[in-house]
């Protein structure tokens, strides 16, 4: 035997065994990466079927402008470079088939819908200049186009009505720059040091006072970062109605309190020193005051959440499984965010679930602040979905998905991750009790709920777009506005309106109102609206006669016409308002679910304003009506532009019909007050501006359908909790001590500006 041999074996054996302490420890010291288990969902309803509702995707948005150019027999200008005069394809969007046909597809085995878009055309270069709305069909290959435009709106659409394209604000900006600004040169360059790119304007609606005016003014900011509330407090009106760009003209001018013809008028007025000037600090390019850089450095990271198992949700095209619920969705260009088919435990619970419109209000004694109505829609929420910062705008590991459009542009726009999908742990128990009386045990189950979000950033606000599916079957729809505020040049009684934000700055008044449809079709698609709530009652006491109650007893009231349920917006509304269907649940109730609305809304536009009636869906907190394929929507793209006689009134959809044992409809509006302050610099917060409503289940079930849910939690004073089969929650160190795969960071947002 070789001498060495016992010490190479013994180096050798030393040399194993720390590699293997090696191994453990660096095994001990990090956890393993996380791995997906199978999604615990229910299958419920058919992932194909729910493509009748989907978007269009960008191979069918051209293959219908495609089919326009070549048999309309018209030439069409790109929307990027159209003038007035020209015609062209202003947007493209999905033409939801009409609901009966739907439902015979969906219910019955009916045939499937045909596959349809819908083409908004300006026909500027016409002898009676229009917009006209086509049917185009069927998808992926069109064969046919029907003008619908007077089915849909009961007559031909005014060609001022149309909502502005990207190119008519380019050639305005052009306009002011080159004809308005060129005749004020010394007051531009010696109050505003003005060099072709430091000034930035904001548009206002609508466009003037009364139909056919399309008269805007332009609110003159510095260009920086933040520039909304960098007025310099130069206003400029312009008359762009004519189609003939050369006949565009400059028609009033406001600066620091007072008004003027023109900018020669302005200029002449300064240079003969008979204007009162108020120089403006010139602010550095990231804005100063205004800018979201953070004012400290990064320190610990902020919480995260992850699923340790993987999602347990499935998204397939535009369809979501989610435990007990199922839905499709999608995002129309106008109004953003919609749902359809919306399942839980396999049953419809509702049909549709819509953004319809966001408007605003404002105040100011400067022209332009005073005379805005920003109706959102017109702009398009769909249209103005911005890209997702994973992390900050939804959870990081939340599932993201892309959209496309087809506006201002002959070529569909792609918006990467521009919507997001989470489960979220919402950190509170959904229910929970703790028993110390008689029988010792906990009960609890986690707060878990799906959302589906997407953000919408118009101009100087962003609005955060929620729908909340929550495991006892109630969902909520909400919307969080952050972003800028407006503001006006801070001048005279300037402080009626708003308050001071900064030196020159004034943060000005105004409202938010935003309106939902929500088609609820409980236990089928006939409902009918009641009413419960409380009223006191006077009793003596059985069993002490000389002795008074007082105890709040059950009331109940079945509304029966639209007028009944059309609740104003600061009227008192039932307390328990709820859609009934034609079943009952095993305790002999109707099944139903029920409408609650959070609103802090402020005041609605005077019933006797010229406008009103465009925006009439803001009269009411809500309005219950019959539903109809010709009210699709509460309002229309087409009111922004000329609210004095409006394309589609809401307040026409109420008259008084039958809603008992009907196809209904609840109209949401809700909304706040928003009075800008010190806080709202840089730019306003979320909290405390969040608005919307709840479904709720009210009696629909036989009991809380969350009890069947895998999340919950329950152990007596008896049991071993520590023990992983009767608690799950103590199993958390082995099956959540894994570390999730975040992917690198990629944001999208820049590109294609």
């Amino acid at each position: 035997m070789n001498p060495k041999l016992p010490y190479v074996l013994l180096v050798g054996a030393a040399v194993i065994i720390f590699i293997l302490s090696c191994m453990l420890l660096s095994r001990g010291g990090r956890s393993p990466t996380c791995e997906s288990q199978p999604n615990v969902v229910e299958k419920t309803g058919s992932m194909s079927q729910s493509l009748v509702f989907a978007d269009l995707t960008p191979e069918e948005m051209s293959q219908v402008v495609r089919y326009l150019q070549g048999h309309l027999g018209v030439p069409l200008v790109d929307a990027s470079r159209a003038k007035p005069s020209d015609n062209c394809i202003a947007s493209v969007d999905l033409q939801v088939p009409a609901k009966a046909e739907v439902l015979r597809f969906l219910d019955a085995g009916g045939a499937r819908p045909p596959r349809e878009a819908l083409a908004v055309l300006y026909f500027g270069n016409q002898a009676e200049p229009n917009i006209t709305e086509y049917v185009v069909g069927p998808l992926p290959t069109p064969a046919y186009h029907r003008d619908v435009t007077v089915q849909r709106y009961g007559g031909k659409v005014p060609y001022h009505r149309r909502p502005m394209l990207a190119v008519e604000y380019k050639q305005l900006g052009g306009f002011l720059e080159k004809k308005a600004f060129a005749a004020a040169p010394t007051f531009m360059q010696k109050v505003l040091e003005y060099d072709g790119t430091n000034v930035a304007f904001q548009t206002t609606v609508p466009h003037g006072f009364q139909s056919g005016d399309r008269v805007t003014w332009f609110v003159l900011f510095q260009n920086v970062s933040g520039f909304f509330v960098h007025p310099v407090g130069l206003e400029v009106l312009v008359d762009h109605s004519s189609l003939d760009i050369s006949q565009w003209a400059v028609s009033r001018v406001f600066y620091n309190g007072q008004y003027y013809r023109d900018m020669a008028q302005l200029e002449s007025a300064y240079t003969q020193g008979r204007i009162s000037v108020e120089k403006v600090r010139k602010a550095p390019w990231d804005g100063d005051f205004s800018s979201m850089k953070p004012r400290a450095p990064p320190a610990a990271l902020f919480p995260v959440q992850f699923e340790p198992q993987g999602p347990r949700y499935s998204v397939r095209n535009n369809h979501v499984l989610f435990q007990a619920w199922s839905f499709a969705f999608g995002m129309s260009a106008s109004t953003g965010l919609r749902l359809f088919d919306i399942r839980h435990k396999g049953e419809r619970v509702a049909y549709e679930l819509s953004v319809q419109e966001a408007l605003s209000v404002y105040g100011s004694n400067c022209p332009g602040g005073m005379s805005t109505r920003y109706m959102d829609g017109s702009f398009g929420l769909g249209r103005y979905t911005s890209p997702l910062v994973p992390g900050v705008d939804c959870p990081y590991l939340a599932t993201y998905v892309d959209t496309h459009s087809l506006s201002d542009s002959l070529r569909p726009k792609k918006r990467k991750a521009s919507l997001c999908i989470f489960e979220q742990n919402l950190g509170s128990p959904l229910r929970r009790h703790y028993s110390n009386l008689q029988s010792l045990y906990y009960g609890g189950l986690v707060n878990s709920a799906l959302v589906i979000r997407s953000i919408a950033t118009v101009g100087n606000y962003d609005y955060v777009w929620d729908f909340i599916f929550y495991q006892n079957g109630a969902i909520e729809g909400k919307v969080q506005a952050t972003g800028y505020p407006s503001s006006s040049f801070l001048h005279g009684d300037g402080l009626r309106y708003g308050n001071r934000l900064w030196e020159h700055t004034l943060g000005t008044i105004h409202t938010h109102f935003v309106n939902y449809k929500v088609d609820l079709d409980v236990g089928g698609v006939k409902n009918s609206l009641v009413a419960h709530d409380m009223a006191f009652e006077m009793t003596r006491a059985p069993w002490s006669p000389e002795q008074q109650i007082e105890r709040p007893r059950l009331t109940k009231k079945v509304l029966d016409t639209e007028d009944q349920a059309a609740f104003r917006l600061q009227s008192k509304i039932p307390r328990y308002i709820y859609f009934a269907a034609n079943s009952k649940n095993k305790w002999g109730h109707q099944r139903g679910y029920r409408i609650q609305i959070t609103s802090f809304a402020g005041d609605h536009i005077p019933e006797a304003s010229s406008m009103e009636r465009a925006i009439s869906w803001a009269r009411y907190q809500l309005a219950v009506t019959r539903r109809k394929e010709e009210e699709p929507t509460s309002t229309s793209i087409y009111n922004q532009n000329d609210p004095w006689t409006p394309t589609v009134t809401f307040a026409d959809f109420i008259n008084n019909e039958t809603i008992a044992n009907e196809d209904l409809v609840a109209w949401i509006t809700a909304g706040f007050l928003h009075i800008p302050h010190s806080e709202d610099i840089p730019n306003t917060v979320t909290v405390g501006n969040s608005v919307g409503f709840l479904l709720r289940p009210y009696n629909y079930y036989d009991l809380d359908p969350s009890i069947y849910t895998h999340d919950g939690v329950f152990f007596t004073s008896e049991q071993d909790f520590t023990a992983c089969e009767i608690n799950p929650l103590a199993c958390l160190p082995k099956t959540a001590s894994c570390l999730p795969n975040f992917p690198p960071f990629t944001y999208d947002g820049f590109r294609n500006m």
